[in-house]
């Protein structure tokens, strides 16, 4: 009996140790593998370039920014002209600084700022980069002035920045060079339709759609252009209130003027029948 106990309290020691041995082999393996995983997105050093571009280009499209930001300020401390990279650049920063200001707007309504204090305006980060590019940009169009895709770009960077004439301009300029690609004429009738000249912007958007029939964007764009159209035309020929009473007022002047100056009104006469007759006075006797 007393070996029998003896042999199940071994056994039992026994199997708590194996246990521990296996817990702690699980959680080096899982401290291992997670390590490994680390090291694996961990984004490398790049010496080129235009490796550097491409690789942020795709973490830009899979929605990892912060790493997209890395790989393209790499690529431009490389390449200091890579345009692509500053406008890519621009587009990253501008996403995160759209959910910043989510996240303001949610402690300024619990925190509100005192009355009277301003915060010193300055440009953003996406600001600094999309500026970049379109310097970037502009030396390239210097270098080739045909180069219709510096053109595009250029006006892309510019309506970023809100500068839209300029893009209307360079946007132009692409669409000439190059008038058979829809994505040319696409962007040229948005930045119309954002400068409010939608009679401009129904041309190159029709023509998107003849070179593509499956253009949704330009599509959509186009009935945006038609409505808006639509709307200058009919504000148009409805004249203000204020225009309408004037020329009530012009109209009711005019009739007055032509009938003639307005006339005295004539003073009654008194016929002598109505004249009060005067007897003569008696004479008093003394």
């Amino acid at each position: 009996m007393h070996r029998l106990v003896s042999g199940l309290i071994l056994i039992i020691l026994l199997s708590l140790l194996f246990g521990c041995w296996r817990g702690g082999s699980t959680s080096g393996d899982a401290n291992s593998a997670a390590n490994t995983a680390d090291a694996g997105t961990q984004l490398p050093e790049f010496s080129d370039a235009d490796m550097a571009l491409a690789e942020g280009s795709k973490l830009l499209d899979s929605g990892e920014t912060e790493k997209a930001i890395d790989a393209l300020n790499q690529a431009v401390k490389l390449n200091p002209d890579l345009a692509e990279a500053y406008f890519k650049l621009g587009v990253a920063y501008a996403l995160i600084e759209k959910r910043e200001q989510t996240s303001e707007v949610v402690d300024e309504a619990s925190t509100p700022t005192p009355k009277g204090k301003k915060t010193a305006e300055k440009k953003t980060r996406s600001e600094i980069a999309f500026e970049k590019a379109v310097d970037a940009y502009k030396k390239i169009i210097a270098a080739n002035d045909g180069d219709d895709a510096a053109h595009f770009n250029l006006g892309r960077a510019y309506n970023k920045l809100n500068e839209d004439e300029d893009a209307a301009k360079e946007l132009k300029q692409a669409v000439k060079l190059k008038p058979d690609d829809t994505e040319y004429q696409t962007e040229l009738g948005s930045i119309m339709i954002k400068l409010a000249k939608y009679d401009e912007a129904i041309g190159p958007l029709k023509k998107a759609l003849e070179i593509d029939p499956d253009n949704s964007r330009a599509q959509d764009l186009l009935d945006d252009a038609e409505a808006g159209k639509k709307r200058v035309d009919f504000a148009t020929k409805i004249p203000p209130k204020d225009e309408k009473q004037s020329g009530k007022n012009a109209n009711t002047a005019n009739s007055n003027t032509e009938a003639g100056p307005a006339q005295p009104s004539p003073v009654p006469s008194v016929s002598p029948a109505a004249k009060p007759k005067m007897t003569p006075s008696k004479p008093q006797t003394p």
